[in-house]
C-alpha cells in the first residue's frame, strides 16, 4: 500500500475534491425523488408501486453494472470508467426533465443508475489505491461524508428550485452539473499515487476475467458481508429517498419545503454518522462489532417507527433524522469487504460486494411499494398502517441479514496492517 504521508499534498487534494464531487452527484439523483415524490404522483398519475419501481430502478440498474464496471476498473482503469458513464447519466438527467409518465421515468432512472454506476465503488477503488491499509474506512468516512450533500442538495434546496422553477427545469439543470462534473473528472484524477507506477493494462482474455469473477465469489466468508450489505444502506436509503417524504406528507402534512427541511435534517445526520463511524473501526481494532452495533440501531429506530402509533410529529422526525445517523456504518462493511481480496481482484471484488447493496436498495423499495400499494388511499394519502408496516418489513429484513453476518469473523484493521 502507499503511504499516505508520502503523497503529496496537492495531489491528494486534488484527488479527494474529485471524488466528493462525483459521489454528490451520485448521492443527489439516489435521493432525488423523496422531496418531489408527492409532486411527481400528482404530475405523473403514478400509483405508489410505479413510484417504487421508479426508486428501485435506479439501483436495478446500479446491480446490472456492477460486474462490467468492476472489468473495466481493473481492465483500462478506474478514472475513465467513472468519467465516461456520466454521459450517461446525463441523459437519464434529462429524460428525467422531459417524462411524461411512468414509464418515462422508470427507463430514466435507470440510465441515472446505469451513469451513477462507478461512482461510489470508484471512490473506494481510488482510496484503497492512494491510501489503503488500516486507513482505508477512515478516508472513506471523508469522501462519504462529503458525498451527502447530494442528499442535503436533494432535500431543502431540490424542494426550493423544484417550487421556483419547476421539477423538470430542475432536472435539465442537473444535467449540465452532471456532464461537467464528469469531464473535470476526466481531465484531473489520476489512477495512481504520483511516485507509484501504475500497474501494466490487463491483457485477460474472456476466460481469465471468469476465473477472476469465480475466484471472488469462492471467497470465504464473502456471503456473510453480502447478507448484512444487502439491507444495511438499503434500510436508509429507502426511508431517505423515498418513503420519507411521502410519510412526513400523508401522516403528518409537511409541504414540500418542510418535507425538504426534514430531509435536510436526515443528510446533516448521515454527515455526523458517516464521521463518527469512520475512525472507530482502528479505535476499537474491530469492524464485525460496530456493523453490529449499527444494525441493532437501525432495527431500534424503525421497530420505533413501525410500532408507536400516531406519534407527534416532532418525535417522528426525530427517529427519522436518529435512523439516518445510526445506518451511517455501511462504510466499515465496505472496509471489511475490501480487506477480503487481493490487489489483482480488487475491482471485481468491491463491485462484487456493492452488488449486495445495489440489491436491497432496488428491493426494500419495490417491496415497499408492493406494502403500501396494498392499502387504500384516502384521497389525502395513504394511512400510517401502510407507513408502519412498510418500517416494520424493512427491520425484518435487516434482522436476518445481520443474522447471517454475526456467523463470520472479524476484520480487525491494526492486524492488517502489521502483516
Amino acid at each position: 500500500m502507499t503511504d499516505p504521508h508520502a503523497i503529496p499534498v496537492r495531489a491528494t487534494m486534488t484527488l479527494l475534491p474529485m471524488l466528493a464531487a462525483i459521489t454528490i452527484v451520485s448521492q443527489f439523483f439516489r435521493t432525488s425523488l423523496g422531496v418531489i415524490a408527492p409532486e411527481l404522483i400528482q404530475d405523473l398519475s403514478l400509483s405508489p408501486a410505479i413510484l417504487g419501481l421508479a426508486n428501485g430502478s435506479f439501483y436495478i440498474a446500479l446491480f446490472v453494472a456492477q460486474i462490467p464496471v468492476g472489468i473495466l476498473f481493473d481492465r483500462i482503469g478506474t478514472r475513465r470508467t467513472v468519467a465516461w458513464l456520466t454521459g450517461i447519466a446525463v441523459a437519464g438527467a434529462l429524460l428525467h426533465a422531459v417524462a411524461r409518465n411512468g414509464e418515462e421515468l422508470v427507463a430514466a432512472r435507470l440510465l441515472l443508475g446505469l451513469g451513477c454506476g462507478g461512482s461510489f465503488m470508484g471512490a473506494v477503488m481510488l482510496s484503497s489505491r492512494w491510501f489503503g491499509g488500516d486507513r482505508l474506512s477512515m478516508v472513506l468516512s471523508w469522501v462519504f461524508s462529503l458525498s451527502q450533500i447530494g442528499t442535503l442538495l436533494a432535500a431543502t434546496p431540490l424542494a426550493a428550485s423544484a417550487d421556483l422553477f419547476g421539477w423538470r427545469w430542475t432536472f435539465a439543470g442537473t444535467a449540465i452539473v452532471t456532464g461537467l462534473t464528469g469531464a473535470v473528472f476526466y481531465l484531473l484524477v489520476r489512477d495512481d499515487p504520483p511516485g507509484r507506477p501504475a500497474p501494466p493494462p490487463s491483457k485477460d482474455g474472456l476466460g481469465d476475467i471468469m476465473r477472476g469473477l469465480m475466484a471472488v465469489w469462492k471467497t470465504p466468508h464473502l456471503s456473510r458481508i453480502l447478507a448484512v450489505h444487502t439491507f444495511a444502506y438499503a434500510s436508509q436509503s429507502t426511508v431517505l429517498g423515498l418513503w420519507g417524504g411521502p410519510y412526513l406528507h400523508d401522516i403528518h402534512g409537511l409541504d414540500a419545503v418542510g418535507r425538504g427541511n426534514v430531509l435536510l435534517a436526515m443528510g446533516a445526520a448521515q454527515i455526523a454518522g458517516i464521521l463518527s463511524f469512520g475512525p472507530l473501526d482502528r479505535v476499537f481494532n474491530t469492524r464485525k462489532w460496530l456493523v453490529a452495533a449499527g444494525s441493532a440501531g437501525t432495527i431500534a429506530v424503525l421497530l420505533a417507527l413501525a410500532l408507536l402509533k400516531g406519534p407527534p410529529a416532532w418525535l417522528a422526525i426525530c427517529l427519522l433524522v436518529l435512523l439516518c445517523f445510526v445506518t451511517t456504518y455501511s462504510l466499515v462493511i465496505v472496509a471489511h469487504g475490501r480487506s477480503l481480496f487481493p490487489d489483482h481482484l480488487a475491482g471485481r471484488g468491491i463491485t462484487t460486494v456493492n452488488l449486495a447493496q445495489v440489491f436491497g436498495c432496488a428491493f426494500l423499495p419495490v417491496a415497499t411499494g408492493a406494502i403500501v400499494n396494498a392499502f387504500p388511499n384516502t384521497g389525502a394519502g395513504y394511512t400510517e398502517d401502510a407507513y408502519r408496516l412498510a418500517f416494520a418489513f424493512i427491520a425484518l429484513c435487516l434482522a436476518l441479514g445481520c443474522a447471517w453476518y454475526l456467523g463470520g469473523p472479524d476484520s480487525k484493521p491494526k492486524r492488517l496492517t502489521d502483516r
